[in-house]
């Protein structure tokens, strides 16, 4: 059967205009489906306002414990839980989880690595809490849509220890792909403000209809693919590897347009 996974920007979540007509296409979809989202531009504008400063390296955020809380809070209750109550008024029988909710998705705090900076060089970066993926349970997602039920997953995962964890949210969206593939012919879309993979930032319409593998080092050596796409196009390489059968990078409008938007292929 095939199962259709979204993940939506938080530059889609924020604006009510773009999160209403992206959830109307999502409702419209038909056969199985899985939403995840972000929120990250939410967050940031919280914890600013709570005095809390925000850093962000290679498109992923330094999280300390006060910044724990606030993702927590708009990830998990705010964000996922306004989207969930707008999928319920267009019929989709929504449930909204986080890593932690019946164990859902283990993750493991991420330790301190060498990472590539804006001006090249290497340094040894501490994330705080952040989580990478270690394993989901596709098994209990897989019954969960099964019964008619449509997940709504939140970037928080946990370490099985009592400790949340700051996840990327297309991380989340790739590692579900992934083990859902093992029971679903299974479509990954990355939808958000932009219309793909653009080859030029400043021109919207400089779409990249398709990338390959081969193609990705290329375009991160020429800078094409830098910051937050950086993330979202390592995770889209990694689903295409491990069972996912396409990965679409479109704007949130274009999700039912089948030739809209960048191609992942291998």
């Amino acid at each position: 059967m095939k199962l259709t996974v979204v993940k939506v920007g938080g530059g889609i979540v924020e604006s009510e205009a773009s999160l209403q007509a992206l959830l109307d296409k999502f409702a419209r979809i038909e056969g199985l489906k899985v939403l995840v989202h972000g929120g990250g531009r939410s967050a940031t504008k919280i914890a600013e306002q709570l005095g809390i400063a925000q850093t962000m390296i290679g498109g992923r955020r330094i999280t300390d414990a006060e910044t724990l809380k606030v993702v927590t809070m708009v990830y998990a209750g705010l964000v996922n839980k306004n989207i969930v109550a707008q999928l319920q008024a267009r019929g989709v029988n929504a449930l909204g989880l986080t890593g932690a909710d019946m164990n859902v998705i283990q993750s493991h705090r991420r330790a301190p690595k060498n990472t590539k900076m804006e001006d090249g060089s290497m340094q040894l970066i501490d994330y705080g809490f952040v989580g990478d993926v270690d394993q989901v349970n596709a098994d209990l997602l897989a019954d969960l849509i099964a019964k008619g039920v449509v997940p709504v997953i939140s970037p928080i995962g946990h370490d099985s220890k009592g400790s949340l964890l700051n996840t990327n949210a297309d991380t989340i969206a790739s590692e579900v792909a992934k083990a859902l593939s093992r029971s679903f012919e299974v479509t990954l879309m990355f939808c958000f403000e932009k219309k793909g993979v653009l080859m030029n930032p400043d021109d919207d319409d400089s779409v990249i209809p398709s990338i390959t593998s081969s193609d990705f080092p290329r375009l991160v050596e020429e800078g094409v693919v830098s910051g937050g796409m950086l993330p979202k196009l390592e995770n889209s390489f990694s689903a295409i590897e491990h069972g996912v059968s396409e990965v679409v990078i479109t704007h949130a409008d274009n999700i039912d347009v089948a030739e809209a938007g960048t191609h992942l292929t291998k």
